[in-house]
């Protein structure tokens, strides 16, 4: 509506976005003079309740965080009460770990990439009307996403808020004879994973490009998941070599604060804003990529990952996302042929005062977790950082950039139902998981 010369846009309900939150946008002329993304829900708490806990807990209490990256929240979880408490997880019990958050990137990426995604980039309203004339992608989606979750039920006990992990590995470990059904499925999803890539590749593109910091754990070696050290590609400097900070020291690095607008903490990195998540990876780890994720990557038109390649395009995300299902599955192929059953299901962590940090890689970018433990192993002190919480800096900038170079082309024939589409794509590519909800509310156009 218009009123002394302030031309506000409100759109009262957004589904393919997970949480609820508000997107304020202030257009001043031709300039873009306010982006501020409101995010209202209640704060859940968790680090408050977790304190007090026993050590066994948090993997139990933190996967309630999110229903779609449940494992993220448990494997950082794990990792840092166990560096808390001295003890490292390796052998078959760190290959399971890394199988089981295989097939969590296989569910949610997917997840993202056929029915919240790729409806915005082919002129859909959902995932409905996508299915009605493209019913083979959908299909195929839903076949990866499904052995996602055989994965997980079959490792989890369940494909949603697993209940077999534990701190020290699982409950309950495989027989070798147990997984070989996952791989007959993993092979074909791999054929269908592949087949993605060149859907998404075909997509058509807005021009951006990805002003900000890069933030994901490196690994040498292989494509960072479970395990890492937190590595930095400046803005300033893409061509540079990631530079590398003690996970110890993640929080004189990453510091969050608290804005006016929303609920939510905010995260900045050395007090500039920064981006987790598939296109960081990408730019860190893309030289390990498995050569047949690889190839994929370079047909798609990522550049050659094994000589750096960085894609900065935030539209582009879905083609990565794409690229790391297919690196997914053939990790997880490879772990189950060389799988060997356990001695035993998970190795003993005793209780000792002590501080502990640990982080892996969720689908929406690097979570970190610390807990400080008293003698007896209760929680003193919890502390999480999520990837949404990091990236909103980057999609408030995104939104804003995009409507900007949209302005400048169209000016005043950019009217708000094509402003307010844009955003919404805007928003998306970086699949903000804002709490465990399903949509994304009240975007609000000021024009003055």
């Amino acid at each position: 509506m218009n009123h002394r010369g302030t031309r506000v846009l409100r759109l009262d309900a957004l589904a393919r976005v997970e949480g609820e939150a508000a997107l304020h946008l202030r257009v001043e002329g031709d300039t873009v003079a306010e982006t501020r993304l409101h995010i209202y829900e209640p704060p859940r708490f968790f680090e408050a309740f977790l304190t007090g806990r026993g050590h066994t807990e948090p993997p139990d209490i933190t996967a309630r965080i999110c229903g779609i990256c449940p494992v993220a929240y448990q494997m950082s979880a794990c990792r840092a009460i166990e560096d808390a408490c001295g003890v490292t997880v390796d052998g078959p019990l760190a290959d399971l770990r890394r199988l089981l958050y295989c097939g969590e990137w296989i569910e949610s990426h997917t997840l993202h990439i056929h029915l919240l995604h790729a409806p915005d980039f082919l002129g859909y309203a959902d995932v409905v009307e996508l299915a009605r004339h493209q019913r083979a992608a959908v299909e195929r989606g839903l076949r990866i996403k499904q052995t996602g979750n055989a994965i997980l039920e079959q490792l989890g006990g369940r494909p949603i808020h697993p209940v077999n992990v534990r701190i020290g590995g699982f409950y309950r470990t495989p027989a070798p004879e147990e997984l070989r059904p996952l791989a007959e499925r993993l092979r074909q999803a791999r054929d269908d994973a592949l087949e993605t890539v060149r859907w998404v590749a075909a997509f058509d593109f807005p021009d951006a490009v990805c002003a900000h910091d890069l933030l994901a754990l490196r690994d040498p070696g292989r494509y960072a998941i479970d395990s890492g050290t937190p590595a930095v590609v400046s803005a300033q400097g893409p061509g540079l070599a990631p530079q590398e900070f003690p996970l110890a020291d993640f929080e004189q690095h990453v510091e969050e604060a608290q804005v006016p607008h929303s609920t939510a903490l905010t995260a900045t990195l050395e007090g500039r804003r920064h981006l987790t998540g598939p296109l960081a990876r990408y730019a860190i780890n893309g030289r390990w990529l498995h050569p047949v994720a690889a190839e994929a990557a370079r047909h798609a038109g990522l550049g050659d990952p094994e000589r750096g390649a960085v894609c900065d395009n935030p539209f582009r995300s879905i083609v990565v996302r794409a690229v790391e299902v297919v690196q997914a599955v053939e990790e997880a192929l490879r772990i189950i042929d060389g799988y060997e059953r356990p001695s035993r299901p998970a190795v003993d962590v005793p209780p000792r005062r002590g501080t502990g940090t640990g982080a892996t890689e969720a689908p929406r970018g690097l979570l970190y977790h610390r807990y400080a433990l008293t003698e007896d192993g209760s929680i003193a002190e919890a502390r999480i950082i999520p990837p949404t919480a990091q990236n909103q800096g980057a999609v408030e900038e995104d939104v804003r950039a995009a409507v900007q170079t949209r302005l400048a082309t169209a000016g005043p024939a950019a009217d708000d139902e094509e402003l307010t589409r844009l955003c919404e794509r805007a928003i998306r590519n970086h699949d903000p998981c804002i709490s465990c909800a399903t949509h994304f509310l009240d975007v609000t156009v000021e024009r003055l």
